[in-house]
């Protein structure tokens, strides 16, 4: 059993622009099935560790995955390995079950909703990878412990992270990269690589919020970590 903190402060968007018909079809058929069962914290009682018996290879997460498209993309091509995806913004997540639709991957599994809320209950050395695209960059000085390089999430992140499991962060802001370098590693991670712009990994897809970023001028940049 895992014991839920007290109710915590929550940040970002939830809703967005009017939803079209088609995605509010996906949400209501789609997200059901492909949502992760005891995650949400009804109240404060203890709950049970996730049981992760539907995953089949490596497991992998990605948090906050925007509209899918990396998402769905690296499901896609590792189709041996199980990913979750945890996002609270009800517009990207039906974006995404469109997207999923269209591909057709089956090894997808979803917590639409606070990614903290996800540590919780996942078993200790349960993933393998995480993927950080393009977060929230939180750019005014006082709001910048909302952002996810922070204690708060890179504690438990480096929990359920296996050792030597890879943690890729990519964003075109750089004081969210000064402060990626400056919290990550005393959580429990070494940077094994870092690049610029045309450097992505080989499997990278470049997503709406990078191709934004590139037409207004920012650089992307690609960190990637170990965990020790």
């Amino acid at each position: 059993m895992t014991n839920a903190p007290e109710r915590r402060n929550f940040y970002g968007r939830i809703r967005g622009k009017t939803l079209r018909a088609s995605q509010k079809e996906y949400l209501a058929d789609d997200l059901g099935p492909l949502t992760l069962r005891g995650v949400t914290r009804e109240d404060n009682s203890a709950r049970r560790v996730l049981d992760l018996g539907f995953a089949k290879g490596p497991l992998w997460l990605e948090v906050g995955f925007g509209g899918g498209e990396h998402l769905v993309h690296m499901a896609a091509r590792y189709p041996g390995v199980t990913i979750l995806g945890a996002e609270p913004f009800v517009n990207g997540i039906a974006m995404l079950l469109g997207k999923i639709r269209g591909a057709g991957v089956q090894n997808l599994w979803l917590h639409p909703g606070d990614v903290r809320d996800l540590f919780d209950v996942l078993p200790d050395g349960g993933l393998t990878k995480v993927f950080l695209n393009y977060p929230d960059p939180w750019p005014k000085a006082r709001h910048h412990r909302r952002r996810f390089v922070t204690p708060e999430y890179l504690g438990p992140l480096a929990r359920v992270c296996a050792p030597k499991a890879e943690f890729r962060v990519a964003t075109d802001i750089p004081d969210y990269v000064r402060q990626t370098l400056e919290e990550v590693p005393p959580a429990g991670f070494d940077l094994i690589h870092q690049t610029g712009a045309g450097e992505a990994w080989d499997d990278w897809l470049s997503t709406r919020y990078e191709q934004k970023a590139l037409r207004e001028g920012r650089a992307p940049h690609y960190l990637t970590f170990r965990r020790r």
